[in-house]
């Protein structure tokens, strides 16, 4: 097949998804077509089924506002008449999926399906806001087909929107020969002691992680047990979390390693991994973690507890209850034994239940749905 993906390029868990999906796709023997305002970061080889096309927005004096949706309709329309796209497959509701419909519109001789993506922030944040709140549940009611990453995203879309639009969920994955544990034993000696445990934090410092109940949790684990808190990622609540960690007495304590592209090193050499957000539509970093064989102590938010096995691959409690996830954490690296059942129990369930290529196939299945059902 011919596929259209639109993303964004930039660090991100849906644009590491869409471009992730797109790559395997291509080994798989579609050919498949990015189009962005830049070339994704994951995007890092070559391979002949692979192309990328950048969308050039017009520089006028009279747009306050570079108009970036109608240059990307304009762009997946040329793309999709010069090299005879099967479908587009949109990766976020605004603009991405507008811009597509309008594509559609110009290339009316043409079929062209469109298969939206859901990832969370479009519809949790953006789609909250009253002057995108139509536009985004347009852009869902006139896609051809509509996925979400899972089964909570899902019922809080249709909740929200009051949308009777068929939805199917389809999980975010990973790639088990990218991630797994690795022996790094110099790393680890970088950032902690022979007898001293790291825990680790990954996430964009939004305030609906909330970074300070991350703090609050390694600060009761170090009362017990001697550990480090690395906090990989960057973003707005990062100066508010350096002063919390500041009154806390704990800078000598904490690693903060600003956003990285590749964290499989970070997670070999951490022992848990700590996920307290309010909202989390899938938790690719709980997932990442437990590919890595890292125990995760997180929230009951959104899809978490659609991969975190409580009890089994880590431990689920009540946002904000940080005493709870710090006597969980506590009880887990405590136990040599309750920890390796737990690592050898996420590898499992991350292998089995979230591989890329069962999810892949979960694509291929809905894209080979829609251009039939075009073709009628």
């Amino acid at each position: 097949m011919r596929i259209g993906i639109i993303c964004y390029p930039s660090y991100g868990g849906s644009g590491v998804i869409a471009t992730e999906l797109g790559k395997r796709l291509a080994l798989r023997g579609n050919e498949v077509h990015f189009i962005s305002y830049d070339r994704p970061f994951k995007l890092d080889m070559f391979h002949q089924n692979i192309y990328y096309h950048e969308v050039e927005v017009l520089d006028y004096p009279l747009f306050k506002f570079p108009p970036y949706m109608l240059a990307l309709a304009s762009k997946i329309a040329e793309v999709s008449k010069w090299a005879d796209l099967d479908l587009i497959h949109v990766h976020y509701a605004v603009p991405h999926a507008v811009s597509a419909f309008l594509a559609k519109q110009l290339v009316k001789d043409k079929h062209l399906p469109i298969v939206t993506t859901l990832h969370g922030t479009d519809i949790t944040v953006v789609g909250h806001e009253p002057q995108f709140y139509d536009i985004t549940r347009f852009s869902i009611e006139v896609s051809d087909m509509v996925t979400a990453v899972s089964q909570s995203l899902k019922d809080e879309t249709t909740r929200i929107f009051k949308t009777t639009k068929e939805i199917q969920v389809i999980y975010n994955f990973i790639d088990p020969q990218e991630y797994h544990r690795v022996e790094v034993p110099d790393l680890k000696k970088r950032y902690a002691g022979t007898n001293e445990k790291i825990l680790i934090h990954i996430s964009n410092f939004r305030p609906v992680k909330r970074l300070k109940d991350v703090v609050d949790v390694f600060e009761r684990v170090n009362r017990d047990i001697p550990s480090r808190l690395l906090m990989v990622g960057d973003g707005p609540e990062g100066p508010a979390v350096h002063r919390h960690i500041l009154s806390r007495g704990l800078e000598d304590k904490v690693h903060f390693l600003g956003k990285q592209e590749r964290v499989v090193e970070l997670l070999s050499v951490s022992d848990l991994c700590l996920l307290t957000s309010e909202k989390e539509s899938f938790g690719l970093v709980a997932l990442e973690a437990m590919a890595c064989g890292v125990p995760v102590i997180a929230s009951t938010a959104g899809g978490l507890p659609e991969i975190v096995k409580d009890g089994i691959t880590g431990y689920l409690l009540p946002i904000g209850n940080v005493e709870a996830m710090a006597y969980k954490a506590v009880k887990v690296l405590t136990n040599p034994a309750l920890w390796s059942q737990m690592s050898e129990n996420g590898v499992r369930h991350a292998h089995n239940n979230f591989h890329i290529d069962q999810i892949v196939q979960e694509y291929e299945k809905c894209y080979q749905v829609i251009t039939k059902k075009q073709a009628y």
